[in-house]
């Protein structure tokens, strides 16, 4: 998939739900003209985040409903959802196994996937995941 931009769960976030990062995220949103891939991985993730910012007080239930409504429009109409395979497991895990790189399970995850898509550009929030993939020669695009 030359060309992809390969969106991890943090970008999607600080889309949706009010962040610090929000209208960068949205800005470069707006003007992306790549196509924009996610393992099919975000899903759960993106619930949990929602979980969590409603235990945390962050969101209330009715603004939870609303943006996950708004995740399932974008996932139907410009997010691809990618499926994860067995592959994308263990490569995850061989790059969680370097302990310098600081990664955290799904956040390997998330770039064994770019990796195995082709993606050139990885859209995150997140610094230690940028470093890896520019390891994994994938462009990290960081919003702060």
């Amino acid at each position: 998939m030359a060309g992809t931009t390969y969106v991890d769960t943090s970008v999607i976030v600080a889309l949706i739900v009010p962040e610090p990062h929000s209208a960068a995220v949205a800005a470069w949103y707006e003007r992306a003209a790549a196509e924009l891939v996610a393992a099919a991985w975000c899903v759960p993730e993106f619930a949990s985040a929602l979980a969590m910012k409603q235990r945390t007080g962050h969101l209330s239930a009715a603004q939870a409903g609303k943006a996950w409504e708004l995740f399932e429009r974008m996932t139907a109409n410009d997010l691809a959802l990618l499926p994860v395979r067995a592959e994308d497991f263990h490569r995850a895990a061989v790059l969680t196994l370097d302990a310098a790189s600081g990664l955290r399970a799904g956040d390997a995850l998330h770039l064994a996937c770019a990796e195995g898509s082709g993606a050139k550009v990885l859209a995150t929030l997140d610094a230690t995941q940028a470093r890896a993939a520019t390891k994994l020669k994938i462009k990290p695009m960081t919003f702060g």
